[in-house]
């Protein structure tokens, strides 16, 4: 089936749908990764997205139970150059196509991703219609200048769970009957483990993380967005965990103040979003990036060390590193490529941030040794 991707400034690329007939509207953009696309299709950070695959052939290894990252499909679009019908892995329960409809996301191929990936590195992100149903360029591109673009949305409030849970092994586990977080104290949170206790506050986190931070020892309950700092505090954790999420972190002016209110309470690490909140509640500032980092073969300095490590980032806004300076604030980690900042550290209060996912594993283990950094200063707090 024919279909069209319009972009805003007036480009438009003809391709096929492989999901039957359907429409998607938001941000284009795209992702390096050479494998993991069902990550990527379930990774909330993608949300409002219609995301592109570079390497071009996607779909060979189909679709298993056990590699998603949330609850469901997270991208608007999947935009690949060829689709493989004929799945041949022994963990595939389903192909590539089957998921993609079971939630209504439409996916596409025969599309030019070399093509669009170098329109997108020069002209930027911006927005975008997937359509088979109109297929005049004008129209379609008259319809992609309407939409809204990312800047300015909120978009963690849309992907964030909307009641706690604890997180049990490999699954998420719901609270007793009688809670929320509210009727969870220290003392009946910490009955059934002698671990380290971890809020991690979901701004659209991924399954793996908690999944990492399990097997690093903490036991993990996850809070709503917007859950306030008094409410984090009555939990007496004995640390608190910033998740990614998608979008713009300017919006999210709630959980800015909640962890502004927290900063010196417990010992706290960010990631990705995360990462941006706690750098604005610290006075620092963000922007919107050119096109993102969006891949898992991203080279990053550890300042300390001297060493390169490879990292899984998806994102399109930074922190500003001049904002950070004069702070009080310690870089630790730059970006290669861009010489972005991708971390930093406190040097009055017991947190630190990194801008891509350590809980994925494309180095595969350059990253472990920020969970065990978590686990020291807890340790140091509680003693």
């Amino acid at each position: 089936m024919n279909a069209l991707l319009a972009l805003e400034d007036g480009r438009t690329f003809k391709c096929r749908s492989f999901t039957g007939p359907g429409e998607a509207r938001g941000e284009v953009v795209f992702n390096t990764s050479m494998t993991g696309y069902q990550e990527v299709l379930t990774d909330p950070s993608y949300s409002g997205q219609l995301v592109t695959m570079t390497y071009p052939l996607v779909g060979n290894y189909g679709i298993n139970r056990e590699d998603i990252e949330s609850g469901g499909i997270q991208v608007a679009a999947f935009l690949i150059k060829e689709y493989q019908p004929y799945h041949s892995n022994y963990r595939a329960t389903f192909s590539l196509a089957e998921y993609l409809k079971s939630q209504d996301i439409i996916g596409v191929e025969g599309l030019d991703t070399r093509a669009l990936t170098r329109h997108i590195r020069k002209a930027g992100a911006m927005r975008a219609l997937l359509t088979t149903h109109d297929l005049d360029p004008d129209s379609c591109v008259a319809k992609a200048r309407a939409l809204p673009g990312m800047e300015g949305q909120d978009l963690a409030s849309t992907v964030t769970t909307g009641a706690p849970y604890r997180w049990a092994g490999d699954a998420p586990v719901p609270l007793d009957a009688a809670g929320g977080v509210d009727a969870l104290d220290r003392g009946v949170w910490q009955a059934r483990s002698r671990r380290h206790s971890v809020v991690a506050m979901d701004f659209g986190i991924k399954y793996n993380i908690l999944r990492c931070l399990d097997q690093a020892g903490f036991e993990v309950v996850v809070v709503p967005a917007a859950t306030p700092a008094d409410t984090i505090r009555a939990m007496a954790p004995s640390g608190i965990f910033l998740s990614n999420g998608p979008g713009d972190p300017e919006p999210v002016r709630y959980a800015i103040e909640t962890i502004r209110e927290l900063i010196d309470y417990r010992p706290m690490f960010g990631i990705c979003l995360g990462h941006q909140l706690m750098g604005l509640a610290l006075g620092g500032s963000t922007y919107k990036l050119k096109f993102g980092h969006r891949g898992a073969n991203q080279p990053v300095k550890h300042l300390a060390s001297g060493r390169i490590e490879i990292t899984s980032q998806n994102h399109g806004f930074a922190v500003d590193i001049d904002s950070l300076k004069d702070k009080d604030i310690e870089i630790t980690h730059i970006n290669l490529n861009d010489n972005t900042l991708e971390g930093f550290r406190s040097r009055r209060y017991p947190l630190y941030a990194v801008q891509y996912h350590p809980e994925a594993s494309p180095g595969p283990h350059d990253a472990r040794y920020l969970f065990a950094d978590f686990n020291r200063l807890m340790d140091e707090a509680t003693q």
